[in-house]
C-alpha cells in the first residue's frame, strides 16, 4: 500500500529557488523502519547547507533533518515504538520536508505527551545539539557552577536553549548576537552577559567580562567570521568548539596558533552522538527532563506552511528570524 504525500525537494544545488513542492508516494517501512505522520518540521541551517550542496547528497534530495508526528507504522524488528505513538526525532538521512515519510526507526523516540507537536520538531536537533556540547564536548575538567563559555549566535534556535540549559547548570553564559534586540532576548533567555557583535569587538568584551582570564570553552557555529577570534577568548587549555559554518568554513588552522594558550580544538557533529538508538534515547531523555521541568521552554518564533519552505530559508539566511522555525505540512 502506498499514500500520498507532498514533500518539498531540489532537483539542483542552489538557492531558496530550488525548492519545489511535489507530490510523492510513501510505502510501508522495511525492517528496522517505521513510517511517520507529520504534524510539524523543523527547520536548520544544515538544511541550508545541504541545498546549496556544501553539505553534499545525491539528487533530487528531499530536505530535513528533524519532525514530530505520529507513528502510522512499524517495521520488523523495531519494538521502542508503536502505531499511534507521538514521536519526534532528529535523524539522518535528510527527508523531514513532507506530510509522511519512510525512515529509520533507530533515532525516532517518543514524544512526551507534555510536549506539544511543535516544541518536539523545533527541540530535536537543536536540543541534542545542546546536549552534546553543554553536557558531552568539555574541555579539560569538565565544567562547573559559575564557569564562564562563549556561545555564538545566541539569539538563534540552538543559542536560546543553549542559555537556558547553561543557566540551569549555573554556567556564566556569554552570548553574541547581531543586534541589541537579539542581545536581550538571549539574556531574557538565560545568558548571563551579551554581546552585540555588530559594534562590540567580542575579544575585548569577553577578557572584560572575564577579567582577562578568557573562557574554558567557546562553542561556535558560525565559523569563518569567528574562528579565530574565538581562539583567543580561551583561557588557557580552553577548547574551541566549531559546531557549525554559517558565515563559512573557517580557513585551515595552522596548529602552531594552538601554542599561545595550549588551546584544544574540535569539530563535533551531532549524528557521531546519535549513531545507536541507546545514545539517542539517553540523550533525548535528558533533553526531555530538562523541557518538562521548566527549566528549558522551546521558543518557536516563525512559522511557515510547508509550501513556504523557500520564504522559509531566505529568512533564515537573512538572520532575519529568532528562536526556532518550523514548517506546517497542513498549512
Amino acid at each position: 500500500m502506498t499514500l500520498p504525500s507532498r514533500a518539498i525537494q531540489i532537483a539542483a544545488f542552489g538557492g531558496p529557488e530550488q525548492l519545489k513542492l511535489v507530490e510523492t508516494q510513501v510505502g510501508e517501512p522495511g525492517p528496522g523502519e517505521i513510517r511517520i505522520r507529520h504534524e510539524a518540521v523543523g527547520l536548520n541551517f544544515i538544511d541550508v547547507y545541504q541545498r546549496t550542496g556544501l553539505y553534499p547528497n545525491a539528487l533530487p534530495l528531499q530536505l530535513g533533518m528533524e519532525g514530530a508526528g505520529v507513528i502510522e507504522a512499524v517495521g520488523e524488528g523495531v519494538t521502542h515504538l508503536v502505531v499511534g505513538d507521538r514521536a519526534a526525532y532528529a535523524s539522518n538521512p535528510p527527508g523531514s520536508y513532507c506530510e509522511r515519510r519512510v525512515m529509520p526507526a533507530k533515532c525516532v523516540v517518543r514524544l512526551p505527551d507534555a510536549i506539544s507537536f511543535e516544541a518536539g520538531a523545533a527541540m530535536m536537533l537543536k536540543g541534542l545539539t545542546v546536549q552534546y556540547l553543554l553536557r558531552q564536548t568539555l574541555p579539560q575538567g569538565g565544567l562547573k557552577a559559575g564557569d564562564h563559555v562563549l556561545f555564538h549566535a545566541a539569539a538563534g534556535g540552538v543559542g536560546l536553549i543553549a542559555c537556558q540549559w547553561a543557566r540551569a547548570l549555573g554556567l556564566q553564559l556569554i552570548g553574541t548576537a547581531g543586534s541589541d534586540e537579539k542581545c536581550a532576548l538571549a539574556r531574557d533567555h538565560g545568558a548571563a552577559h551579551t554581546i552585540n557583535y555588530q559594534r562590540e569587538d567580542f575579544v575585548a568584551r569577553v577578557k572584560e567580562i572575564t577579567q582577562g582570564v578568557g573562557v574554558k570553552v567557546v562553542y561556535d557555529s558560525v565559523g569563518a567570521d569567528t574562528f579565530m577570534k574565538s581562539l583567543d577568548c580561551l583561557a588557557p587549555f580552553g577548547l574551541l568548539a566549531n559546531f557549525g559554518s554559517a558565515s563559512g568554513k573557517p580557513a585551515p588552522l595552522d596548529v602552531g596558533v594552538l601554542s599561545k594558550n595550549s588551546a584544544y580544538v574540535t569539530r563535533p557533529t551531532l549524528f557521531t552522538h546519535i549513531a545507536t538508538r541507546e545514545r539517542t534515547q539517553a540523550m533525548a531523555d535528558d533533553l526531555f527532563a530538562v523541557v518538562t521541568s521548566g527549566a528549558v521552554t522551546i521558543r518557536i518564533d516563525q512559522r511557515y506552511p510547508l509550501a513556504d519552505a523557500a520564504r522559509a530559508h531566505r529568512d533564515l539566511e537573512a538572520r532575519a528570524t529568532t528562536g526556532s522555525s518550523v514548517l506546517l505540512p497542513a498549512g
